[in-house]
């Protein structure tokens, strides 16, 4: 069973390792792979390993061993499931792996924010401090998150997670979410209802035909005046140019991203160098027992496939 895993790179930075694979087949590593090795690395290959390598119906169609294509993800849009279904390849996703890490940091963004403490670090360390008449030196305003409101857009683990924190720093939450929430507690409300009364509106949604630009100039400029906007989701959730308008204007007083539209970021991003504009480069996953728990997802899913088990199958 010759098991090929083409971007090794966006798994692991050799803190994990990938080796164990071996136990199931006959394995073979790429850190990553270009559009032009791709076909002659998996052109033999039983199954595929992978986390964001395209896989078209072309590429399948060249393999013509290929039985399973397992991803080191949730988001399988990398892949033409379509095609796999028709020529009876398994694919397999990493679900809810890494729901405490996200959660994690988005309230890192919005604990930034509320209480600056990286920014109050600087003024420390620029001897700000060192000149003040007073004891405690608090130019810069902080704010506590109790009572506050978080609105989140997208109520599946991760949303949940976030609600959970939320609730335990005393905040009220907003909750607007595509189908019924079965839980009464839940002050579930329409999309322009959670814009316009949300301190911080925080973004947990999938990415598909009907969210894609949610994010424009139209919901931006319904948003509370002052509040944060969070995005740990996917980049092409948001208008970036209209979220970089809104900033500038001060509509809105901060972002968080985790996620652009083009990834890695080009040089000509318009959110580069924005102020008040926090990015980080897709890290949110990245934990270290993050990427423990989704290598052995993605391990158990292929051992119990060995088995004739599929399970986390995306069709």
């Amino acid at each position: 069973m010759k098991i090929i895993i083409t971007d090794a790179k966006t798994v692991t930075e050799g803190d994990i390792d990938l080796n164990v694979f071996s136990n199931l087949g006959e394995v073979e590593i790429y850190q990553m792979t270009s559009k032009s090795q791709l076909e002659k690395r998996i052109k033999d290959a039983d199954i595929l390993l992978c986390n964001k390598t395209p896989i078209t119906a072309k590429t399948i169609e060249i393999a013509k061993n290929l039985k399973y294509i397992g991803l080191f993800a949730t988001g399988f849009n990398n892949v033409d499931i379509d095609f796999a279904k028709q020529k009876g390849v398994a694919v397999c996703n990493a679900p809810d792996y890494s729901t405490d890490a996200v959660a994690q940091l988005t309230f890192s963004y919005i604990l930034s924010f509320y209480s600056k403490v990286n920014d109050y670090n600087k003024l420390v360390q620029n001897k700000e401090w060192i000149k003040s008449e007073t004891f405690s030196y608090f130019p810069l305003p902080a704010y506590e998150l109790s009572g506050k409101t978080l609105g989140i857009l997208g109520f599946g683990a991760i949303g949940k997670k976030v609600y959970l924190i939320a609730k335990a720093f005393g905040m009220n939450v907003l909750v607007c979410n595509r189908s019924k929430i079965a839980d009464k507690s839940v002050n579930q409300v329409d999309f322009d209802t959670m814009l316009k009364n949300s301190d911080i509106v925080s973004l947990h949604c999938p990415l598909n035909e009907q969210s894609k630009g949610i994010m424009n100039k139209n919901a931006f400029e319904k948003m509370k005046k002052g509040a944060i906007f969070i995005n740990t989701a996917r980049g092409p959730l948001v208008d970036e140019n209209a979220l970089k308008q809104a900033l500038e204007s001060g509509h809105i007083s901060g972002a968080g991203l985790d996620v652009l539209n083009i990834e890695p970021m080009p040089k000509n991003c318009s959110l580069l160098g924005v102020n008040n504009c926090i990015i980080t480069p897709h890290i949110a996953w990245a934990g270290l027992e993050t990427r423990q728990r989704l290598v052995k997802i993605v391990y158990n899913n292929l051992s119990e496939f060995l088995k004739g088990n599929i399970i986390n199958s995306v069709y």
